[in-house]
């Protein structure tokens, strides 16, 4: 009769659920999108105007920006194909 009742009591505490810590993990991207504050302008100074010709032939500007450091943001338009090009005063092409 012991070893029935030990038995059983070795049988149930082998199918008995074992408790474990849950570890939960989140991970969140938080991106950050910094922009030049850029306002409007009317025309763009003529060393853009021909870089932009030399580069793109055929290009229509469309609309100009600059920002407090002197970068132009200018919309153009190349064969139909709408683009922004990124310049310096002095018609330098910027990589932004």
């Amino acid at each position: 009769m012991k070893k029935l009742i030990l038995s059983a009591a070795i049988l149930l505490g082998g199918l008995s659920m074992q408790a474990e810590n849950v570890v939960v993990t989140s991970s969140m991207v938080q991106s950050v999108n910094v922009q030049d504050e850029y306002k409007e302008v009317d025309a763009v100074p003529a060393a853009i105007k021909t870089a932009l010709d030399n580069a793109y032939p055929g290009v229509k500007l469309e609309k100009a920006y600059v920002n407090e450091k002197k970068e132009y943001k200018i919309e153009i338009t190349v064969r139909g194909e709408k683009s922004t090009v990124y310049t310096d005063a002095t018609g330098n092409i910027l990589k932004k």
